[in-house]
């Protein structure tokens, strides 16, 4: 029986490559289908690929640490688990060449990538020292005329400090506006990061950050470097939703084996606010402000990892609160057992926070770029508040909640930010809690 070739799949419209990060199988090892293969890594997102066969992995055509690109053979298996997959694997060298795709909305242009080795000496593989550039990464250094110095300047979130893409196009934005007399006169506001002295002892511990706490730690620098961050707080009463599930928390995880959170019925009363004030749901291009016809909104994950994903709720506003409940369940699940694809994290228009899972009674998150708001919510606490009625004024014990909307002052004001946060309070102080679900 002729030899399969596994291929790298795609992963979304945003990824054109990935790395390989730690092989599962050895060569010789029998495999089952579906069952995992290799670990990936991305700049978005990492997972595993699973084997489209069952068989004997005969071949491994690139070692841990290399760059492969979608759509690329990276393995081979034997289905008969005999080893009849010499002809299969002359065709392919033990380090595939392979290509990739830069779309930047010009003419497209391919790049043969060098064989891969987990420490590359290759002069044209290296600018200097012996740091790894992309054949992406230096063709697009190519055509901006970046030096071999400007180049190994820049930060990287990729493994082992490499550059993505997306740094080098977020670097670029840098230099451009660095360009702009007018905002010489605040360097610190657009400059990279400066690396501070640090102060230890021999009895502190360093640990090295691993690739997603340095791609969120990058994220949140720029986020701050481009947005003027404003937050509003408002108290909100949850008397009606907490009701309504200690009523039907039991018979949701019976009918449908999930549990009933909180999350859902926020992220609806977020989409219908969403409704009322569609300049809350926009992002910022240039002096271009992108209204979106979608209420896709992304919900912070904590990892088992001590990391945060925000996976993202797709098309919220069309959605009925069980379609929700089951979306944020799936997305959850998956998030915390690495199995979110790329695309399942990109396309957010606006994001929920929810901090009150861990205890805490508000805060002023950092927005997720290219956002302009994001909506935090604490622990629901019980309070004694006052009560205006026909009847007079009363004292009552009511679970409260405090609730906030940091936003992008560039295209946000306080006047918008608080009507929104003001008609957010509503829908959950109004919630219907005679529904069923």
């Amino acid at each position: 029986m002729a030899s399969l070739e596994v291929v790298i799949p795609r992963l979304g419209e945003s990824v054109i490559e990935v790395i390989i990060t730690k092989w599962l199988k050895n060569e010789g090892d029998q495999i089952e289908t579906e069952e995992a293969l290799v670990e990936i890594a991305t700049d978005k997102v990492d997972s595993e690929i699973v084997s489209t066969a069952s068989g004997k992995l005969s071949k491994k055509l690139f070692k841990e640490g290399a760059i492969v690109a979608v759509g690329t053979v990276f393995a081979i298996i034997d289905p008969a688990g005999e080893a009849t997959a010499s002809a299969a694997v002359k065709a392919v060298p033990d380090i595939q060449p392979v290509t990739e795709k830069h779309r930047s909305g010009h003419q497209q242009k391919t790049a043969v990538i060098e064989p891969q080795e987990a420490d590359p000496t290759h002069g044209d593989e290296v600018p200097s020292g012996s740091r790894y550039y992309s054949p992406l990464v230096r063709s697009i250094a190519q055509q901006e005329s970046l030096s071999v110095k400007e180049l190994d300047s820049i930060h990287g979130t990729g493994k082992d400090d490499r550059l993505t893409k997306q740094d080098i196009l977020e670097y670029l934005k840098l230099r451009k506006s660095w360009e702009n007399p007018a905002e010489k006169a605040f360097p610190s506001a657009v400059k990279p990061e400066t690396v501070i002295p640090v102060f230890t002892t021999g009895e502190d511990r360093i640990i090295e950050m691993d690739r997603v706490r340095q791609l969120i730690a990058n994220h949140l620098i720029k986020s701050v470097q481009t947005s003027p961050h404003v937050t509003s707080f408002i108290e909100v009463d949850m008397g009606k939703i907490v009701e309504w599930r200690e009523k039907n928390k039991d018979s949701f995880q019976k009918k449908y084996g999930e549990k009933l959170t909180f999350t859902p019925i926020f992220i609806e009363a977020i989409a219908k606010a969403v409704r009322d004030f569609p300049m809350i749901n926009v992002s910022v291009d240039g002096t271009k402000i992108i209204i979106h016809s979608k209420v896709n909104v992304g919900m912070a994950v904590a990892l088992p990892s001590n990391n945060l994903i925000v996976p993202v709720v797709r098309d919220a506003g069309n959605m009925n609160l069980l379609g929700i409940s089951k979306a944020v369940n799936d997305l959850a699940n998956r998030a915390r057992n690495n199995k979110l694809v790329p695309d399942e994290i990109a396309g957010g228009t606006i994001s929920l926070t929810n901090l009150g899972s861990f205890g805490t009674i508000m805060g002023t998150p950092i927005i997720n770029q290219p956002q302009t708001a994001i909506i935090a919510v604490g622990a629901i606490k019980k309070r004694p508040v006052v009560i205006e009625s026909d009847q007079g004024d009363m004292i009552a014990i009511r679970p409260v909640m405090i609730c906030s909307i940091t936003f992008d002052h560039r295209v946000i004001d306080g006047a918008l930010g608080g009507r929104f946060l003001n008609r957010l309070a509503q829908y959950l102080e109004q919630f219907d809690n005679t529904q069923t679900i």
